[in-house]
């Protein structure tokens, strides 16, 4: 079933608008009611003020209504293995809970499968703010 998270990341990633880098990524999540959400990274001219696919997929999984994040997927066109940045890492751990599924994938597929736990290990959590 992660097989098509894969297709969905990598469709968005075809969508990508990456003119100054030439790094499109792309990134997707299901939730575990079985939705799918997508998303690709977008730049801008005052580079790096772009966002990143898994800012873009968030967006949209966010509007859409939220919900528990079973698994992520994200793949980029030139890496044999994607991971996310920093940042987003701490944009997937505000959503997801520390044991979901994080699919890294090159263009062909599934490379590796780690958590979002195991991502970002000592993240800092928002709840602490309330």
């Amino acid at each position: 079933m992660s097989h098509d998270l894969f297709e969905a990341a990598r469709k968005a990633m075809a969508r990508a608008h990456a003119p100054y880098s030439k790094f499109p990524v792309g990134a997707a999540l299901r939730t575990a009611d079985g939705r799918v959400y997508a998303g690709a990274n977008i730049e801008v001219a005052s580079y790096p003020e772009g966002w990143c696919a898994e800012t873009t997929m968030l967006g949209h999984y966010v509007m859409a209504g939220g919900g528990e994040i079973a698994e992520v997927a994200v793949v980029a066109q030139r890496m044999a293995r994607i991971t996310p940045c920093g940042g987003c890492r701490q944009r997937l751990a505000e959503f997801g809970r520390p044991d979901a599924r994080l699919h890294l994938c090159d263009e062909t597929g599934i490379v590796e499968t780690t958590t979002l736990g195991a991502m970002l290990p000592l993240g800092f959590q928002g709840d602490i703010l309330k």
